[in-house]
């Protein structure tokens, strides 16, 4: 993996006046085939509930990806991770969840979970920041070319005693 200068790679909370900003990533970074990407509306829906946040992600002041988290009470979710093509690879992903980790940790928030189509390349990137398979939904998601995949529900403990002891048991 290589990696942006940390001086060309910022990170900064977002809200409904970035969603072209959001939509442009979305539509770079999904696979149409599987359906995954939200809409304009959905988007703007989801940031005018309490306890949502975005995040941006610019690298050179280019968009280059963009989170959509939740907290409600002690448990945090990450919504929507999305990294522009040409920043793959580059930190860009780690650095997001990183920064909504933070924040949900200063919510109060004890893990935060995630739910991802099975075979999503991400996948490695939440395992290697702690993330680990706690359920699966069958055959939630549908490609476009008619196949099936599971949802794999994941978590990620927040505090520091939970995330040394899944860190001693994996």
């Amino acid at each position: 993996m290589s990696t942006l200068p940390a001086s060309s790679l910022g990170l900064f909370r977002g809200d409904a006046s970035d969603l072209d900003e959001v939509m442009e990533t979305m539509s770079a970074a999904f696979e149409p085939a599987f359906g995954e990407a939200w809409t304009r509306s959905q988007c703007a829906g989801i940031l005018a509930l309490p306890g949502v946040w975005l995040l941006l992600a610019r690298a050179d002041g280019r968009p280059a990806g963009f989170a959509l988290a939740r907290s409600v009470i002690d448990e945090a979710e990450l919504l929507l991770l999305a990294v522009g093509p040409a920043q793959r690879r580059c930190g860009v992903g780690r650095a997001m969840l990183d920064a909504v980790a933070d924040e949900a940790r200063a919510r109060g928030a004890s893990h935060l979970h995630l739910e991802m189509r099975d075979g999503n390349p991400a996948l490695m990137l939440y395992e290697e920041a702690g993330f680990r398979e706690v359920g699966r939904r069958p055959r939630y998601y549908r490609g476009r070319d008619g196949r099936s995949f599971d949802a794999i529900t994941l978590a990620c403990p927040l505090t520091i005693d939970e995330a040394k002891a899944a860190i001693t048991t994996s």
